[in-house]
């Protein structure tokens, strides 16, 4: 009896250890299936900021004005967080400010040889604007590279497709005295809005659309700069 209790007590304890170890097991297995999906969340989290930001710098090349008012009130209505630092973006003086500052820019760009003009003085606004939606949609993110992705990537992206419909206003100019400028302005905006609109809804879509409108915009450019050489 006593080596029937023994190997009993032996079997019993073994079986614990044993569920120890198996509970052991499944609790680290959670732990790095947790883990690995908060670090894949918080990456995702990244790429969706730099997709918005990236979006809406493009739309500023199109218009300065039309991506900061959409995204004024998009976080002013409680519908997109901003960087810390940009909150004064959702406040309604902004939001106000941002929309006299649209409509007198979308009707300038109406108003013959105005519209030239204007593309000379907003070349530099769009390049800050294009910095600064890109660092505002930019949340949880280190500073030093919220601010290189910022300024390189959402200034330079805000400063190529404002170059690009600069030289598009300037070919339009001169082959139509500035007739068909109001269409153009007109497919100007429309692009700006949708572009900004698509860029708070849907991030990733944004990003395609950014370069698709790149990959065009840089062989408009191409093929114009090669047909002033052949001139």
């Amino acid at each position: 009896p006593r080596v029937c209790s023994s190997g009993t007590f032996l079997l019993v304890a073994a079986n614990i250890v044993r569920g120890q170890y198996i509970c052991n097991t499944i609790y680290h297995t959670i732990n790095i299936i947790v883990g690995t999906g908060r670090a894949y969340n918080e990456k995702m989290e990244h790429f969706l900021s730099v997709s918005l930001g990236l979006g809406l710098a493009a739309a500023c090349g199109f218009r300065v004005f039309v991506p900061l008012l959409i995204m004024s009130a998009a976080s002013y209505t409680g519908h997109l967080g901003l960087s810390e630092g940009f909150e004064w973006v959702g406040s309604f003086p902004a939001l106000v400010a941002f929309g006299t500052a649209t409509v007198v820019e979308v009707l300038a760009y109406y108003v013959p040889w105005v519209d030239n003009l204007l593309d000379t003085l907003a070349g530099p606004a769009a390049v800050v604007a294009g910095a600064v939606v890109t660092a505002s949609a930019m949340t949880d993110v280190d500073p030093l590279v919220k601010w290189t992705l910022a300024v390189i990537g959402g200034g330079g992206l805000a400063g190529l497709v404002k170059g690009a419909t600069t030289v598009a206003r300037g070919a339009s100019t001169a082959a139509t005295g500035g007739l068909a400028n109001p269409i153009l302005a007109t497919m100007e905006l429309g692009t700006s809005f949708v572009l900004a609109l698509v860029a708070v809804a849907l991030p990733l879509l944004a990003l395609v659309l950014v370069g698709v409108t790149v990959l065009f915009l840089v062989r408009k450019l191409a093929a114009h700069r090669a047909r002033r050489q052949t001139a």
